[in-house]
C-alpha cells in the first residue's frame, strides 16, 4: 500500500517561502496585527518597568497582540503564552520572531488596566463606526468569575471566631496533656507538643490580627489571597469567592459596549451602569432590560433622573398574606388623598411621617378597622393588623411594574442579549475564573482583554476580513504620517494592497 510521504527534515531547499508567505492573505492573525496598529498607542499609557540602562524593553504593541491572539484562542496562561511565542507559527509572524519571557508578559497585563481598557473602547468605537450598535434596547447583568482565592482563605466575624474557639480548646488540651503527664513524657514528645503549641499561637495571632483588620475597615469578609475578592453567590445557595462583573450589551449585535469590575452585589449598580451607558452612546432614548436582582428604589430614582426607561424584573413579596388576594399589591392606592384601600373597602391612612430603613425611607398605613374585620385571619397574622410600608420610592416602582406588564414580550428579549456574551465567555471559551491575583484593578485588566477579545471576534465574524482589513489600513495611515513608518507598515500588508489593487482595476475595466 502507498502512502503520502513527508519531507526530510535533514533536506536543504533552494527556494524558500518567506514566514510572511506561510500566513494566508485572510487569516485572522493578519486583522489582530491590523488592529494593533491601528491604535495610536502613545495616548494608552502603557506602562512597562524596565532597568535603566538596561536591555530594551519590548513595544507594548507587540505584548498587546500577543494576549489578544491568546484570548481569541483560549490561552491566558503567560507561561503558555510564552510557549506559544515559540512553536505557533502563527504567533511568531505576529510577533515577528520575538519571545517575550512569562514574567515579561505577566507583568504587562498586571500594570496596565487603565490601558486595556482604552483597548476596549477602541472596539466599541469600530462598531459605532460600522453602526453595529442600535442604541434602542441594551440590557444589563452580571456574571461571577472565580478568583485566585479558597473559600479556606476567605474570613468573616463568625469564621474566625470558630477559628479561635478551636484554637483554644487545642491549646487546653496540650497543656492539661503537659502538666498532667509531665513525668511520663519523653523529651521528644514534649518538643513535639510544644512545637503544636507554638503553631497555634502564631495561628491565633494571624487571626486576631484578620478580626482587628475586618473591625478596622468595616468590612463583613476578608480575602488573604486576593484581597479585594469576596465570597458570594454563583447560583442557588453554592458560594465562591469571586468577582462579579458587571456588563451591558446592546440589542442589535451583541457588542459589549460596557463593563465594570465589582466585588459587590447586583443592588446598587443599575445606576452606575445607566449614567455610563448614557455618557458612551450619547443618548437616552434607549430601554434598559434587568433582572430582579437589580430591583433597588435609589436605583429607580437615578434611572428616572436620566430620563432612560428601564423594564426591571418584579422580585417576589418578601411576606405574603395568609390569603394571596390580600397581599399588598391588591390594596389600591390613592395618590391625591394619599391612602390605600383594602379589598374590604377600609382606608387605610398615614400620619405623614417619615420613616427611616436602612437604605430608604417609607410612610406607615394603618386602619383601625382591621380590629372588627371579619377577614382579619386571611389578611395579616399581626396583633394589630394590616401595616402598609410605601417605599419613597414607591411610585417609580410602580411605573416599572405597568411598563412590564404592557411590554412583556419585549422584557422577554433581556436573556438573550445579555446572556450571549457569558455563554460565548465562559461556555464555549471557558473563561469561568480570574486569571490574575491580588486586587481587583489586576482582576479588572483580566476582565477587560476578555472582553476586547470578545468584541473583536463579534467584529470579524460581522464586518467581513475584506472591509474591515480596508478600514484598519486606512487608520494606520491617518495615524502613522512619516513616510519611513509608513513603509514599515504597508510591508507588513503587501498581500492585502495587491487585492485592493486588483480589486480597484477590476472596478475600472467593468
Amino acid at each position: 500500500m502507498k502512502y503520502i510521504i513527508g519531507k526530510s527534515r535533514e533536506q536543504i531547499h533552494l527556494f524558500t517561502n518567506s514566514l510572511d508567505d506561510i500566513i494566508e492573505p485572510n487569516n485572522e492573525v493578519r486583522l489582530i496585527d491590523a488592529f494593533v496598529e491601528h491604535l495610536n498607542i502613545k495616548e494608552f499609557g502603557f506602562e512597562q518597568k524596565r532597568i535603566e540602562n538596561g536591555r530594551p524593553a519590548y513595544h507594548p504593541k507587540t505584548l498587546l497582540k500577543l494576549y489578544i491572539y491568546g484570548y481569541m484562542n483560549r490561552v491566558r496562561s503567560s507561561r503558555q503564552l510564552e510557549k506559544e511565542t515559540k512553536r505557533n507559527i502563527e504567533v511568531i509572524w505576529l510577533l515577528q520572531q520575538l519571545s517575550p519571557d512569562h514574567n515579561t508578559i505577566s507583568n504587562f497585563r498586571r500594570d496596565n488596566q487603565k490601558a486595556i481598557r482604552k483597548v476596549f473602547k477602541k472596539t466599541v468605537e469600530i462598531a459605532k463606526y460600522f453602526n453595529l450598535i442600535g442604541k434602542t434596547l441594551i440590557a444589563g447583568d452580571s456574571t461571577k468569575l472565580r478568583a485566585q482565592n479558597s473559600k479556606k482563605n476567605n474570613f468573616n466575624q463568625k469564621k474566625i471566631k470558630q477559628h479561635l474557639q478551636y484554637i483554644e480548646n487545642k491549646l487546653n488540651e496540650y497543656e492539661s496533656k503537659l502538666n498532667d503527664n509531665d513525668e511520663q513524657l519523653s523529651e521528644d514528645e514534649k518538643k513535639e507538643i510544644n512545637d503544636k503549641i507554638n503553631r497555634h499561637k502564631n495561628k491565633k495571632k494571624q487571626y486576631n490580627r484578620l478580626r482587628k483588620e475586618l473591625d478596622n475597615t468595616g468590612e463583613n469578609q476578608i480575602s488573604t489571597s486576593d484581597p479585594d475578592s469576596r465570597q458570594m453567590i454563583v447560583r442557588n445557595n453554592i458560594t465562591e469567592v469571586a468577582y462579579n462583573i458587571q456588563t451591558t450589551v446592546d440589542d442589535k449585535n451583541k457588542i459589549i459596549f460596557d463593563y465594570l469590575t465589582t466585588n459587590k452585589n447586583d443592588k446598587k449598580a443599575m445606576g452606575t451602569m445607566l449614567t455610563r451607558a448614557v455618557d458612551i452612546l450619547q443618548t437616552n432614548q434607549f430601554t434598559a432590560l434587568y433582572d430582579k436582582g437589580y430591583f433597588t428604589g435609589s436605583e429607580f430614582e437615578i434611572a428616572n433622573n436620566l430620563n432612560v426607561d428601564i423594564l426591571v424584573a418584579i422580585p417576589a413579596p418578601a411576606a405574603n398574606a395568609p390569603n394571596p388576594d390580600y397581599n399588598v399589591e391588591n390594596f389600591q392606592y390613592d395618590k391625591q388623598n394619599d391612602q390605600y384601600t383594602c379589598p374590604q373597602g377600609k382606608k387605610l391612612t398615614t400620619t405623614g411621617k417619615w420613616h427611616q430603613a436602612k437604605t430608604y425611607k417609607f410612610k406607615r398605613y394603618t386602619t383601625k378597622a382591621c380590629k372588627q374585620c371579619p377577614v382579619k385571619p386571611q389578611c395579616s397574622k399581626a396583633k394589630y393588623g394590616k401595616a402598609i410600608q410605601r417605599s419613597q420610592y414607591q411610585e417609580l416602582m410602580e411605573r416599572n411594574k405597568k411598563r412590564i406588564e404592557k411590554y412583556k414580550e419585549y422584557y422577554r428579549k433581556r436573556q438573550q442579549i445579555v446572556e450571549h456574551p457569558y455563554g460565548t465567555i465562559k461556555r464555549q471559551w471557558g473563561f469561568d475564573h480570574i486569571m490574575t491575583k491580588k486586587t481587583i484593578q489586576r482582576a479588572a485588566a483580566d476582565v477587560g482583554l476578555i472582553f476586547t477579545a470578545y468584541n473583536l471576534r463579534r467584529l470579524f465574524n460581522i464586518i467581513g476580513f475584506d472591509k474591515l482589513i480596508k478600514y484598519l489600513i486606512r487608520m494606520v495611515n491617518s495615524i502613522f504620517i512619516k513616510k519611513r513608518h509608513i513603509r514599515h507598515i504597508l510591508s507588513r500588508f503587501v498581500p492585502i494592497f495587491f487585492y485592493e489593487i486588483f480589486y480597484q482595476l477590476k472596478l475600472k475595466v467593468a
